[in-house]
């Protein structure tokens, strides 16, 4: 063979790696992937897991994902981490047009007050309040929309964005981004086979 010819070959399959990359570092979950690992704040966040949030006739209703410094099983492993860390909401609704961010509202008071004592509620009430007006300001969210509420204690604490929007301004405190990953992994959590997929479980 000659060189010329052993440098297109050569070049033709480096190209051809570099496009089944993106694949290779990507979890496939009912037809999206998720990025293995992402950037934020300055620090490498892992992949901890994907689950669904099941709507009627089995439909999912969105589809959550969790991004840590550090993988791990259990919520408390979960909370005690330090650092930057990520929850992803996918809208998936299949059978309504869009559905108003109120009931993601009354989701997070709902799991807040099921999950948090009665001390934690009252230190969080403020917080709480001013996170759930900010969401309560996107209006709607219909198919295909993401959500992203970041704990960047580096930038103010959590913060929320809608496909790439940048709403409200940060709360406060690693205690309130416990309180709300709670909502999804605690104890009396909104949906079993989410919180499962979160803890990176067989659902």
């Amino acid at each position: 063979m000659n060189p010329q010819r052993r440098r297109l070959l050569t070049t033709a399959a480096a190209a051809g790696l570099a496009g089944l990359a993106p694949a290779a570092l990507a979890r496939s979950y009912e037809g999206q992937d998720f990025a293995d690992t992402l950037q934020l704040g300055g620090t490498t966040l892992q992949l901890n897991g994907v689950g669904a949030k099941v709507f009627v006739m089995r439909f999912s209703a969105y589809l959550g994902a969790l991004y840590l410094p550090h993988k791990a099983g259990t919520p408390d492993a979960i909370y005690a981490q330090t650092g930057p860390k990520r929850m992803e909401l996918r809208i998936t609704i299949p059978l309504v047009k869009d559905v108003s961010t109120q009931e993601f509202v009354k989701a997070i008071s709902k799991g807040v007050e099921r999950n948090c004592t009665e001390a934690e509620q009252a230190a969080l009430a403020e917080r709480l309040r001013r996170f759930n007006a900010t969401i309560g300001e996107v209006g709607r969210v219909k198919k295909g929309d993401r959500l992203l509420i970041d704990y960047l204690p580096a930038q103010g604490g959590t913060v929320l964005t809608v496909n790439g929007k940048v709403w409200g301004t940060p709360v406060e405190g690693q205690d309130f981004y416990t309180a709300f990953l709670k909502v999804f992994i605690g104890d009396h959590n909104s949906d079993g086979r989410l919180r499962l997929g979160l803890l990176g479980q067989p659902g």
